[in-house]
């Protein structure tokens, strides 16, 4: 069944996606610290290709499964947005892959897909119509 819910607006998605940045931030520090440990204690070289692979996948997973698994991170969750379909569903790991993909558009240029929701009809940025998905927000019943 579509969901009859609009997308959510800039405002509340940048909120979410501060919140979400806290917690890859934590990810990549604990991740470096595994890594750093793992190597004996021994630095990883600056500008390792294998490292920052490494923790664009771990961001992969983190969006990956919150997206595949409720359609929500913490970051959502706390301000009532999901992640969707067009037919109201979870996405799928197909699906949660593309967006993640697609979501790097947004560095080129900077914030530019992102913001593109502002003046787009269905307040969509470039990922989500990529991937076709969308933020919808969800306010809470009392």
């Amino acid at each position: 069944m579509p969901s009859q819910s609009r997308s959510a607006e800039l405002a509340r998605r940048l909120a979410a996606l501060a919140y979400d940045g806290v917690i890859l931030l934590g990810l990549a520090f604990f991740l470096t610290l595994v890594l750093v440990l793992v190597r004996g204690g021994r630095a990883i070289p600056p500008g390792s290709a294998w490292y920052g692979l490494t923790l664009i996948a771990a961001g992969f997973g983190f969006f990956g499964w919150s997206w595949t698994h409720g359609g929500q991170t913490l970051g959502a969750r706390a301000w009532n947005l999901r992640v969707e379909t067009p037919d109201g569903e979870t996405p799928g790991w197909r699906r949660a892959a593309l967006r993640y993909l697609a979501a790097w558009l947004l560095l080129i240029p900077p914030g530019l897909g992102l913001l593109w929701s502002r003046w787009d009809k269905d307040r969509l940025a470039w990922h989500d119509r990529l991937s076709g998905t969308r933020i919808v927000y969800h306010p809470r019943r009392r």
